[in-house]
């Protein structure tokens, strides 16, 4: 049980980790960068935001007593229609990460056995997590390389920065070896 209950500790961390990420790239966008799109097979970054808050409230709303694909959700159009400021987008990203937080701070230990669906196919809820600790990440990371690209003027490194890994490493091997999580550091770092 204890081991469960570290994977669940792990796991808080590295989407909170993930969250971060992608707030800290898309403030350093003006409004109108956010939905910029390179071409018509490009999603810009407020779609993007769209899609992931559109899964949030679908997978995680009520996910242990119904499907995550729920019937309201209208996936094709969250790849359209953008909305219309950034209070508004950040506002859908706010809604779909407090719901999915929520449900995860939620669970217990002897709940990640448990069967869940989407699209009828069951999962286990460490199944359910893991297919988002794929899924988010992914698209945590194209709102990044997006944001890097988009950026007019310097970029602040949101991870170890270019020609300092020697500098990043040496400070990591001056601490006493100890077990740790490492977004413990990132998520300190990040929040400053």
């Amino acid at each position: 049980m204890e081991t469960n209950a570290q994977y669940l500790e792990s796991v808080r961390k590295q989407f909170l980790y993930y969250k971060i990420l992608g707030e800290k790239a898309m403030a350093q966008l003006n409004d109108e960068q956010l939905f910029e799109a390179f071409n018509e097979d490009t999603n810009s970054i407020a779609l993007i935001v769209k899609h992931l808050s559109g899964n949030m409230l679908s997978r995680w709303t009520d996910f242990l007593t119904t499907d995550g694909e729920k019937s309201w959700r209208q996936r094709d159009d969250e790849f359209a229609n953008p909305y219309a400021s950034k209070s508004e987008m950040m506002a859908a990203w706010d809604k779909g990460w407090d719901c999915f937080l929520n449900a995860l701070n939620g669970l217990v230990p002897e709940q990640l056995s448990d069967i869940i669906y989407i699209r009828n196919e069951g999962h286990t809820v460490v199944e359910a997590i893991n297919r988002q600790l794929a899924h988010y990440p992914y698209h945590i990371g194209q709102i990044v390389f997006y944001a890097k690209l988009l950026k007019q003027g310097e970029w602040d490194t949101l991870s170890i920065a270019k020609n300092k890994s020697g500098n990043y490493n040496d400070a990591k091997f001056s601490r006493e070896k100890a077990i740790r999580n490492f977004t413990d550091d990132e998520l300190d770092k990040l929040n400053k």
